[in-house]
């Protein structure tokens, strides 16, 4: 079995990729899906049904003219609504959507959708156009994915430690 050696003169060229690709790769590389747009008045019982539909994990809120107003997530079902015990067929997404979200476009690199889901948390990011008009959604899974392809095969195929490294920073989802 062989040890990952950065020094390697293989895996260092591979790792400039790497590193390249994480400066400049615009999130259009993502592949963003399109997304659920949906207005205030809508339900989250809709909008559950939708996310279902698609396998989304969110659902952005328009106004009338289509712009991006707010965003409803599977983390918002969770803490806004089933945690504390509101009837979803009853609810509008305006009473529980996070209003005026952060948004990115296609052509923003990847570092920014990137650090905006490490500082702020967020695991769903916007893609809007000028007019603000929702065009995309890409999520954490779409960052991991694409990461997961810039690994040289030789990374992805070393076997798993024997222990967490830092077990207090995982996350559960």
């Amino acid at each position: 079995m062989s040890e990952f050696d950065a020094n390697d003169p293989d895996i260092e060229g591979e790792l400039q990729e790497i590193r390249g690709a994480l400066l400049n790769d615009t999130i259009t590389v993502l592949s963003p899906a399109q997304p659920i747009c949906l207005r205030e008045t809508a339900t989250v019982s809709e909008a559950i049904e939708r996310m279902l539909e698609r396998r989304q994990a969110g659902v952005l809120v328009v106004d009338a003219e289509g712009r991006l107003t707010g965003i409803f997530t599977e983390r918002d079902v969770l803490t806004r609504v089933a945690g504390r015990g509101r009837d979803a067929r009853q609810t509008r997404l305006g009473d529980v959507m996070t209003r005026e979200p952060q948004a990115l476009s296609a052509r923003d690199r990847i570092a920014y959708a990137v650090h905006g889901m490490s500082v702020s948390g967020y695991r769903t990011v916007p893609l809007v156009d000028r007019d603000r008009k929702p065009v995309g959604v890409v999520t954490v899974s779409d960052v991991i994915h694409w990461l997961a392809g810039l690994f040289p095969e030789a990374v992805l195929n070393l076997p798993p430690s024997d222990a967490l490294k830092e077990p207090h920073r995982m996350d559960a989802g």
